[in-house]
């Protein structure tokens, strides 16, 4: 593994969608295994004028729950995730254009074959907007 700082690996690696959502890591902590993600939702993310598209809030969770794995997994050979389930829970609206929002995804248990994901979304000011849980398959590269 290279000695690359894992946030600007994870950014300098990020897929096209993480761009649409005008996401960026901006934080990753080693001590529990956590991953910090900033998006700028926009108008057209939303439907009904300004509420973000539910879909796009799942994304931006488990966008930083996988990401999660990838800052703090990596150098155990894991190269990818295969969902087997995502549940998200929406607490309050999130609005299009309204600022920042901070999606932190962290890893609660992983085994081998499986990891145990969780994740909440909060505004500027720290109230909850949506969390959201999550368990996918380890894919790890071949010896």
């Amino acid at each position: 593994m290279s000695n690359v700082d894992p946030i600007e690996r994870l950014n300098s690696n990020r897929p096209p969608f993480i761009e649409l959502l005008n996401g960026r890591v901006t934080g990753s902590d080693s001590e529990d295994q956590s991953c910090l993600f900033e998006f700028r939702p926009t108008k057209d993310h939303c439907h009904s004028v300004d509420v973000v598209q539910g879909g796009f809030i799942t994304v931006m969770l488990y966008a930083a729950m996988s990401h999660a794995v990838f800052a703090h997994l990596a150098t155990e050979g894991v190269v990818a995730l295969s969902s087997y389930e995502v549940t998200t829970r929406y607490h309050a609206v999130t609005r299009g254009d309204q600022g920042p929002v901070y999606a932190r995804g962290w890893i609660r248990q992983a085994t081998f074959k499986t990891v145990f994901l969780e994740s909440e979304l909060t505004d500027e000011k720290g109230e909850l907007l949506a969390t959201a849980q999550s368990v996918a398959k380890i894919v790890r590269a071949k010896s």
